[in-house]
């Protein structure tokens, strides 16, 4: 068995489609076909449904996929052994992160910081449903990822930011008069909301059920910036995390209200694989993280320094 053909498999089974599984891997289609076929031959089972579009794995192929990527990354970790020793980072990253990471977190400077110093990883943004996210690293899809963490996962998790979602609606709304509001007063309004998969959604549905109250999805889209512009247009309501970008002009008119009686959260962490699971990539990322979260902390420590060293503000 060869560790090609399991990376064209593997491919095959993300990509479900041959021609993206084929430029993934710089290859012919024809070579890839023939690359699935002697792993099929080599593991004595077809991994595919023939002829299904989107192209579908068999029980055979989910059983072997699983494994494969084990496999995969049990190879890579043995090269960067090797790598190690002549001080090279290698191999690839494959990080998963929320749509809106970038307005709270600098996740394009963390990236930019270590694909400079690691030009030998290859690395790869997903960007998906929090908990899609969370089973891909779990499974292996994925080395990482920016998202909210379950209290059940079993994976390890370094807490990066939590911000408060607040009110936001259009000025002319009829709560827009509120400096703050409670739960309560939301109850059978029309929101805007992220899709289902979302962290937030399950937050929402969690505190209004727990308070016996309901909303009105009147409008669902992907994205914070079509939310934004759906409230600002009145189509409804919607309550989102703080620290988003408010400074497109069109957004600077929407009234944001804190609540009152309740603290309802966004979370964002960085989750990774226990152990000897985490690829040598993914460890180094958490180097970065770690270093770039101290500093932070010293940089917020020393502001808090009076200047003239009185004690006093």
């Amino acid at each position: 068995m060869e560790l090609r053909n399991l990376r064209h498999f593997v491919a095959l089974a993300e990509e479900q489609s041959f021609t993206n599984a084929a430029s993934r891997e710089l290859i012919v289609q024809s070579g890839l076909s023939s690359s699935v076929r002697a792993l099929e031959k080599d593991v004595g089972a077809r991994l595919f449904v023939r002829g299904s579009r989107p192209v579908r794995l068999t029980a055979a192929g989910e059983a072997l996929l699983v494994q494969a990527r084990h496999t995969l990354d049990a190879a890579a970790a043995a090269q960067q052994a090797v790598q190690d020793v002549q001080g090279v980072l290698a191999g690839r990253l494959r990080v998963g992160a929320l749509n809106s990471v970038g307005h709270t977190l600098p996740f394009t400077t963390w990236l930019a910081e270590f694909a400079l110093a690691h030009p030998g990883v290859h690395i790869t943004v997903v960007q998906e449903g929090a908990q899609q996210m969370l089973d891909m690293v779990d499974n292996g899809e994925l080395d990482c990822a920016l998202v909210p963490a379950t209290s059940d996962t079993r994976l390890v998790v370094l807490p990066l930011v939590v911000e408060p979602l607040v009110l936001a609606c259009a000025p002319d709304h009829p709560l827009a008069t509120n400096t703050a509001i409670r739960l309560s007063q939301l109850d059978g309004e029309r929101f805007v909301e992220p899709p289902s998969g979302w962290a937030i959604r399950a937050t929402l549905d969690d505190a209004f059920r727990a308070n016996g109250l309901t909303r009105q999805i009147a409008c669902e889209v992907y994205g914070w910036e079509p939310v934004l512009d759906l409230v600002r247009a009145g189509v409804g309501i919607s309550l989102l995390p703080g620290g988003l970008d408010f400074s497109r002009p069109s957004w600077r008119e929407l009234r944001l209200i804190p609540l009152s009686d309740v603290r309802l959260d966004r979370r964002i962490d960085f989750v990774y694989p226990k152990g000897a699971a985490a690829s040598p990539a993914t460890r180094r990322f958490v180097e970065l993280l770690e270093h770039n979260r101290a500093m932070a902390v010293e940089q917020d420590a020393a502001l808090d320094v009076p200047l003239d060293g009185s004690g006093q503000g």
